[in-house]
């Protein structure tokens, strides 16, 4: 199943290989659900599902309730018309403007499939700021909304930050994290996609809280970029997988390389012998 939504650091090309070190359990709980893509095929009984970023999940939020009414609404943003510079920066200015939230949630989706690389930012003062993409056709995901709605009976959508939602674990849940990435050298922007931001701190904070939520009995998964920095605060977790992966969200399609990504895996019990992996040492990469 794959996103309804365009997403930067989206997780579909890796979902088999955190579903690999991903226990079975009861509920699901994501910190940082972003576009969905882990929650969407992964099976658990029930799924709790966080974000920072309130038009996220009041998108998520008025597609669970209106269903086939709200994607009707979506579509109408998808004409001809509407995919002109011009078009898009008044929709992008009425977006920013208004309160209503079933509005503001249809325009999010239109504004993330006509907005340059599908980003979604913000800026100082909350606005959102991306620029118009320039697509000869954009693609509208009934499909994708339709197979969300199916599994969204089950979920909890809620805006909160990740230490709230990680101190709701219990034993029987599992949690995955994917939080905004640390830069991969000491040159790279690091621009987060909302305006709290996410800091090294944050990092820390969240490789403190995973410890801690892993010695409560609820194992904890966690993607990120594999650097030293990442190794180093991940030191408590019981096995760190590391590989490389494709990344697709520079603006330069024919200099996209590959990353080095790392799995932290945080257990209150020895992994199982078929889910051990050796510690892998950080790939060389260069931005």
């Amino acid at each position: 199943m794959r996103p309804f939504l365009k997403w930067a650091g989206g997780k579909t090309r890796i979902v088999d290989r955190i579903k690999e070190v991903l226990p079975d359990g009861r509920r699901l709980i994501e910190p940082f659900v972003g576009s969905g893509a882990l929650f969407l095929n992964a099976e658990f009984p029930r799924y709790l599902l966080a974000d920072a970023n309130k038009d996220l999940i009041n998108c998520y939020q008025q597609l669970q309730s209106g269903g086939g009414e709200y994607i009707g609404r979506c579509a109408a943003y998808f004409t001809p018309a509407n995919n002109a510079a011009d078009a898009y920066y008044a929709l992008r200015d009425r977006f920013n403007a208004t309160v209503d939230p079933l509005e503001r949630a249809a325009l999010f989706v239109y504004l993330n499939r006509h907005g340059y690389n599908g980003l979604c930012r913000y800026n100082s003062s909350g606005g959102f700021n991306v620029p118009f993409g320039r697509y000869a056709k954009p693609y509208f995901p009934k499909d994708e909304m339709v197979a969300f709605c199916r599994k969204a009976p089950r979920c909890t959508f809620q805006v909160a930050g990740f230490l709230q939602t990680m101190d709701a674990a219990e034993p029987g849940d599992v949690v995955y994290c994917d939080p905004p990435y640390v830069p991969l050298s000491s040159t790279a922007n690091f621009t987060s996609y909302n305006a709290d931001g996410f800091t090294m701190e944050s990092q820390r904070a969240l490789a403190a809280k995973a410890a801690e939520v892993a010695r409560r009995g609820v194992p904890v998964i966690i993607s990120n970029h594999d650097t030293p920095f990442t190794r180093t605060i991940y030191a408590d977790a019981h096995d760190l997988i590391g590989f490389e992966v494709q990344r697709h969200i520079s603006c330069d399609g024919a200099n996209r390389a590959k990353a080095a990504e790392l799995l932290a895996v945080f257990l209150g019990s020895p992994l199982p012998q078929h889910r051990s992996a050796a510690v892998t040492s950080p790939a060389e990469f260069s931005m």
